[in-house]
């Protein structure tokens, strides 16, 4: 474990105002938070960032999500725990955030946006590029995992 770390929230809040614009924007559109919360947490898992899994599946929780869906998350495609539509942006959430792995053909894009509208596309996208963001920050500067509290983000 890294004992180096930096507190970018303490050191300059302009440097995280446009990720916290994303994220409003994100939270503020019509796509269900529990579904916004289960692409955080994959990516996450993706990219290994503890900090980020940690909120989430805690946020996830506050929502009302099950623990079997979150523990079930790194194996999404193997068990009957998720609709189409969440299937869908699970799908799209490791296509971008492994985006030098893959290629996003026009089929693969026609079969997501069978269950999103062209909006719910974007605020989606967007989704998946503040989260794949606010890894990167909490990897590089070493944010301490478990010190997260949902009620303080409220």
């Amino acid at each position: 474990m890294r004992k180096e770390k930096l507190n970018y929230y303490e050191i300059d809040q302009n440097a995280v105002k446009g990720m916290q614009e994303l994220e409003r924007y994100v939270r503020d559109s019509e796509i269900e938070s529990s579904l916004i919360e289960l692409v955080k947490i994959r990516a996450s898992q993706i990219n290994q960032c503890a900090y980020c899994i940690d909120m989430h599946t805690k946020d996830a929780r506050e929502a009302g999500e099950t623990e079997q869906r979150i523990y079930g998350l790194s194996a999404w495609s193997e068990t009957p725990f998720y609709s189409k539509r969440e299937q869908a942006a699970l799908a799209w959430a490791e296509a971008l955030t492994r985006i030098s792995e893959n290629d996003i053909t026009d089929d693969f894009f026609k079969e997501i946006r069978e269950h999103f509208s062209e909006q719910e596309m974007v605020v989606l996208t967007t989704a998946i590029v503040a989260i794949n963001g606010w890894n990167r920050l909490a990897i590089g500067f070493g944010n301490e995992v478990g010190t997260y509290k949902p009620e303080a983000a409220k």
